[in-house]
């Protein structure tokens, strides 16, 4: 209500009541004697505070309801909230995406107390199939119709109009659709139907709006990881040839070119000769055999449920120490030391340090090695210190890193992290992995889903 108009409902009133006083005083006395005019008077008086007072109580009633219905509204967005926020937590807390698209059509469908929901996804041919659905019993088709089987024009991706092909009719007399969009590209659709009549307010398709970014969110995470292990596999691929061709060929022209050494002094009768190539030949297929053999290793899973990355590194240098007779000795803060990490982290980080030990076996001719996992500001810092030759003068800076610091600048980038290495201040190698430290907690049991 304007202040204008609440002023001319005080204003009129009373030069209304003095008008009525003017005229009283000037007719009415003459005209009607005491006590009719002051009757007449009074009469006029109320009826005119009726006509105004019915004004105002109108005014009044129509803002009072509004502001009822105001409060409703806002009691209705504030449970859709609520709602919305108990079903992210319960999402969040799920990782298997089947489960994250079940549990985001069966809190819909009971948050907007609909008969059925449904998760379609455009396949390759742009057809919208069914991916995930939460319904009532005997809502859902038993088998869909073909798209375009009775119309000829296809399907659109922002048709709610599509729950048809999958929802019986009586189950779909109402229906609402919010589109899954990624990059501007609507990639399916979230509907919902309902059996009786009703119009879906703007609250309705906010909640629904929500729950199709949750699921699109939700589909576009399981992408980038099924990409990033595509790439992974690559990756290991690519290292796994390098180290084939850098090792195993190279070992395997050596054992050729001895071969023919051999052959040629028997020919000739040089039987020491002969046994003495022989001897450099046996040496070589046990060093191909170490290195097949650590190659091997690498390629399984180093980190099991149970096993630490602390653990994994002492369980795998006790093996190199036997097999290269050298002295490992792992040492970790007590941090690091119970610390379960990203399993990807944890990955990388030791095969980092078992390539670091391989480099050490082929190439440094040290006696004694020392690992040691340290933290500090949130970040995790392991150094291979050996006291071999150390690296070649120019080699951590000329651009070309060897014996597989390439193929391990590589692993601690892919998990956020940096590689370092020099000649220490004694001699020997040191080799330094930095990467971020935050350790996983174990995941609570799946909620219960959750009722509006």
């Amino acid at each position: 209500m304007s202040n204008r108009v609440r002023w001319l409902l005080i204003l009129v009133p009373a030069l209304v009541v003095g008008a009525i006083e003017i005229v009283s005083d000037q007719l009415l006395d003459e005209a009607f004697p005491f006590p009719l005019d002051t009757l007449l008077v009074v009469a006029v008086t109320l009826a005119l505070g009726g006509v105004f007072a019915a004004l105002a109580f109108r005014r009044i009633d129509a803002l009072t309801g509004a502001l009822r219905r105001r409060n409703q509204e806002l009691e209705a967005r504030e449970t859709s909230a609520r709602a919305l926020h108990r079903v992210s937590v319960a999402i969040a807390a799920l990782t298997d995406i089947e489960r994250v698209l079940d549990a985001i059509v069966t809190h819909a469908r009971e948050i907007l107390a609909v008969d059925a929901v449904l998760l379609l996804l455009a396949g390759p041919d742009g057809r919208l199939a069914r991916r995930a659905a939460s319904a009532i019993p005997g809502a859902l088709l038993a088998i869909p119709p073909i798209p375009g089987a009775n119309a000829g024009d296809a399907p659109e991706a922002s048709n709610a109009d599509e729950i048809m092909r999958f929802v019986e009719p009586s189950h779909a007399v109402a229906r609402l659709a919010a589109p899954l969009q990624r990059g501007g590209t609507t990639i399916g659709l979230l509907a919902v139907g309902a059996a009786e009549a009703r119009s879906f307010d703007a609250d309705a398709l906010e909640t629904l709006s929500s729950l199709a970014n949750q699921a699109t969110i939700a589909l576009e995470n399981a992408r980038l990881e099924a990409r990033l292990r595509e790439l992974a596999v690559v990756g290991e691929r690519e290292r796994i040839a390098r180290e084939l061709h850098d090792g195993l060929s190279q070992v395997l022209g050596y054992v050729n070119t001895k071969s023919q050494a051999v052959d040629g002094f028997l020919a000739a009768g040089r039987i020491d000769d002969a046994r003495a190539q022989l001897g450099e030949l046996s040496a070589a297929a046990r060093s191909v055999y170490v290195d097949v053999r650590e190659t091997i290793l690498r390629l399984r899973s180093p980190i099991g449920p149970a096993t630490g990355l602390v653990a994994a590194i002492r369980t795998h240098a006790t093996g190199v120490a036997e097999s290269a007779k050298l002295a490992i000795r792992v040492q970790a803060a007590p941090e690091v030391e119970t610390a379960r990490l990203d399993p990807d982290l944890e990955t990388q980080a030791f095969r980092i340090v078992a390539e670091a030990l391989t480099n050490v076996r082929k190439h440094a001719g040290a006696r004694r090695v020392t690992i040691d996992l340290r933290t500090a500001e949130d970040r995790l810092t392991v150094t291979v210190r050996d006291d071999g030759r150390g690296f070649a003068q120019g080699a951590p800076d000329d651009g070309r890193p060897h014996y597989g610091l390439r193929s391990m600048s590589e692993r601690a980038a892919g998990i956020g992290g940096t590689l370092d290495w020099e000649n220490g201040p004694d001699g020997g190698a040191i080799v330094r992995l930095a990467a971020p430290f935050r350790p996983v907690v174990e995941p609570a049991p799946d909620p219960a889903p959750i009722t509006a």
